[in-house]
C-alpha cells in the first residue's frame, strides 16, 4: 500500500500543477491572435488572423460561420475589433471605418484541390482626424476571447517596425514614428516568456522531473544551464526559419521527453551527474515548442531580435521562478526521510501524464 499512498501523492503534485495551468494550451500560453498594425498618412489599418481551433468555442463557431460566408457572424466579429480595439493619434482617438473578412485561399494541389484554409482574418481600417506621428494602441480582446488570450502585433510604419505583445496585464502600448519605441516592445516579450513558460505544464512537468532525483548544487546548474542553452539555441533557429520542424512531431517528442526522463527516475539509482546530457538533448527539442508563439507572427529580421530576446529571457526568468520555488521544497523533503518514496511517486505520476500526453499528441 505505502508504493499506491506514494503514487496517489504524486498524482496530486501532478494534477495540481496541471490544474493551476487548465485553462491554457501547452505553447501559447493559450490562444493567440497575429495582428499586422499598418500606418498610411491619417489611416491606420488593423488587421487581426485568428485560428478557430485555439479560441473559446462560441468564438470558434462565429470564426467557421463567417468563414463559410455567414453575414451576420462576420458584422459580430468585426464589431469585436472595432469596440475593443482602440487606435489614437496623438492622443485623439481614431474612428473605425471600413472593415472585411478574409480568407486565405491555399494555393492549389496537383489535382486541382486544397485543404480550406485555418484562420480567418479580421480587418478594420480607423480613419484619424490628421496623419499619425504618435500612435497609440489599446487592446481589450481579451474580454471577448478570454483572460488566457494574447495578441502578438507587429506595427508597421513609413521607416520602421515595431512589434508588442498585448496581454490582460499589458493592453496598451503607444509608438513614436519618429521615434525609438522598441523598449517597451521587448518589455512586453518578456512578460509574455514568463507567462508562456509558467502556464505550459508540460514544460514544467519535464523541468520538475529533471530536478526530482536531486544531486549537489553543480550538478543542478549544469542541467539547468544545459536545458537553457539548447533550448535557446533551437528557438532561435525556428523563429528565424532557419530550421523548422513539424509542430505536431515536436509536441509528440516533448510528451516524450517527459516520460523518459521520469522512467529514468524509476531506478534504484539516477545518474544525476550525466543528467545534464539529456536536459541538452531534450532542451533542443524544447525550444521549437517554445518558438511557435512567435514564428507565425512573421516579424521582420531586423525587428525580431529585440522580440527574440526578450521572449527568451522571460523563459529564464519564469523558468529560475520555477526552481527557485522547488528547490526549497526538495530540500524539506530529503530531511523527512521519504525522498525515494516521494520521488518514485511522483515520477510514476510524471510518466503515466506523459505517455497519455504522447498518444494523444500522435493519434489526435
Amino acid at each position: 500500500m505505502t508504493a499506491w499512498r506514494c503514487l496517489a501523492a504524486g498524482l496530486v503534485l501532478v494534477t495540481s500543477v496541471a490544474a493551476a495551468t487548465d485553462h491554457a494550451a501547452a505553447h501559447t500560453g493559450g490562444s493567440t491572435g497575429y495582428a499586422t498594425i499598418s500606418l498610411g498618412g491619417d489611416r491606420v489599418r488593423y488587421s487581426l488572423a485568428l485560428w478557430p481551433s485555439t479560441l473559446p468555442p462560441a468564438i470558434s463557431a462565429e470564426l467557421e460561420a463567417a468563414r463559410a460566408g455567414r453575414a451576420e457572424s462576420r458584422e459580430r466579429l468585426l464589431g469585436y475589433v472595432r469596440d475593443k480595439v482602440t487606435v489614437t493619434a496623438q492622443g485623439r482617438r481614431c474612428e473605425p471605418d471600413r472593415r472585411s473578412v478574409e480568407v486565405p485561399r491555399p494555393p492549389a494541389g496537383p489535382s486541382g484541390s486544397a485543404a480550406p484554409p485555418e484562420n480567418v482574418t479580421l480587418a478594420v481600417d480607423f480613419s484619424c482626424r490628421e496623419p499619425v506621428h504618435t500612435l497609440g494602441i489599446r487592446d481589450d480582446l481579451f474580454d471577448v476571447f478570454g483572460a488566457d488570450y494574447h495578441t502578438l502585433a507587429r506595427i508597421d510604419a513609413p521607416g520602421r517596425t515595431t512589434q508588442f505583445a498585448f496581454t490582460p496585464e499589458s493592453r496598451e502600448t503607444r509608438v513614436s514614428i519618429e521615434g525609438d519605441g522598441g523598449g517597451r516592445g521587448t518589455a512586453s516579450f518578456i512578460r509574455l516568456g514568463i507567462e508562456h513558460i509558467l502556464t505550459g505544464y508540460d514544460h514544467l512537468l519535464f523541468l520538475l522531473g529533471l530536478l526530482l532525483p536531486g544531486g549537489g548544487v553543480l550538478a543542478l546548474t549544469k542541467i539547468i544551464t544545459a536545458f537553457t542553452v539548447a533550448h535557446s539555441v533551437t528557438l532561435s533557429l525556428a523563429v528565424l526559419n532557419l530550421v523548422v520542424l513539424p509542430g505536431r512531431l515536436i509536441e509528440a517528442v516533448i510528451a516524450l521527453s517527459i516520460a523518459a526522463v521520469a522512467a529514468e527516475n524509476l531506478y534504484l539509482t539516477p545518474t544525476v551527474t550525466r543528467r545534464w546530457i539529456v536536459s541538452f538533448c531534450f532542451g533542443l527539442v524544447h525550444g521549437f515548442g517554445f518558438s511557435s508563439a512567435l514564428r507565425e507572427m512573421g516579424l521582420p529580421s531586423h525587428g525580431l531580435l529585440f522580440s527574440l530576446f526578450g521572449f527568451n529571457a522571460g523563459v529564464e526568468l519564469g523558468q529560475a521562478l520555477v526552481v527557485a520555488a522547488a528547490l526549497p521544497l526538495m530540500a524539506a523533503l530529503r530531511r523527512t526521510g521519504h525522498e525515494r518514496r516521494m520521488v518514485w511517486g511522483s515520477s510514476m505520476a510524471i510518466l503515466l501524464v506523459g505517455l497519455a500526453l504522447f498518444v494523444e499528441r500522435v493519434w489526435h
